[in-house]
């Protein structure tokens, strides 16, 4: 099943998403509001709202999927190639640091690049939902806690993430994380999944999200032990090799690129790059 929140003038709504329309879920306003609701799959399951014949939406109409996260934690160096680019042995334990909801755009809406940074990368990753409370779970019961899968981009300041040891104040800018535009649930997520991220149509990006160092269960299992993953929360699980930093010479968005972003089953993003005062 795929879930979505639609732009409806002023205000939004959860549809599920079928294969030819959007269907709106009454009463939800979002993704996230709907993960609240015990029983929120039986919910999208049974709606009966609205139809939307998807041929007539417009992208922009498409919001970030969970468009206020109670908490977005991000996930550094944890796809084996991206860590041997960098020049790094692989990690014992995960890399966490936070990103804001203020970070999110739609998966169509443009990326701003802020006037501060002549450094700003795209960093394609897995989005990990949470679907349920999860407080110092392992195993089955991490892996039961994920509602589902979507496509994100932790866009990043170069330059103001490595100003100092602590990355956040790069990886947090307004208006530059494409969130969606779907979640899929867990069930739909194929082992071979490869996840792509092109800029300009040329691939920057392309590695089968199997090569991750932790796995969703594992980082729902070790966030859990830190804090409360409630409904609606996000895992960036981290990006692969191929960032524009890493390249000799380095290579970074510039006005006007088109940054896409996809995983095989959960749907692609496009974004344009816009440079803002």
């Amino acid at each position: 099943m795929k879930l979505a929140t639609l732009r409806n003038g002023t205000s939004t709504v959860a549809v599920r998403v079928d294969s030819d329309s959007a269907v709106e879920i009454d009463g939800f306003s979002n993704v996230g509001e709907l993960l609240a609701t015990e029983g929120w799959k039986s919910v999208a399951e049974q709606a009966a709202g609205t139809a939307h014949p998807l041929k007539d939406i417009a992208p922009t109409r498409w919001d970030a999927v969970v468009p206020r996260p109670g908490k977005i934690v991000c996930v550094g160096l944890n796809y084996k190639n991206h860590i041997l680019e960098m020049g790094r042995e692989l990690p014992e334990f995960p890399t966490l640091f936070a990103k804001f909801p203020e970070a999110l755009v739609g998966p169509f809406d443009d990326v701003e690049l802020a006037s501060v940074s002549n450094q700003v990368d795209w960093e394609g990753e897995l989005a990990i939902i949470i679907g349920s409370p999860a407080r110092k779970v392992s195993g089955e019961a991490a892996t039961a806690a994920i509602a589902g899968y979507a496509v994100l981009n932790d866009v990043t300041m170069r330059d103001y993430q490595y100003r100092t040891p602590q990355w956040l104040q790069g990886k947090t800018f307004e208006n530059t994380t494409p969130f969606g535009p779907y979640l899929v649930t867990a069930d739909e997520l194929g082992d071979d999944a490869v996840l792509r991220t092109k800029v300009n149509g040329e691939i920057v990006q392309e590695v089968a999200i199997a090569d991750l160092v932790f796995d969703p269960t594992t980082l729902v299992s070790y966030i859990s032990d830190i804090l409360t993953l409630n409904p609606g929360d996000v895992i960036a699980s981290g990006t692969p090799g191929g960032v524009g930093h890493a390249r000799k010479p380095a290579r970074y968005l510039a006005e006007g690129d088109i940054l896409e972003t996809s995983i095989d089953g959960l749907g692609a993003q496009s974004n344009r790059a816009v440079r803002v005062d």
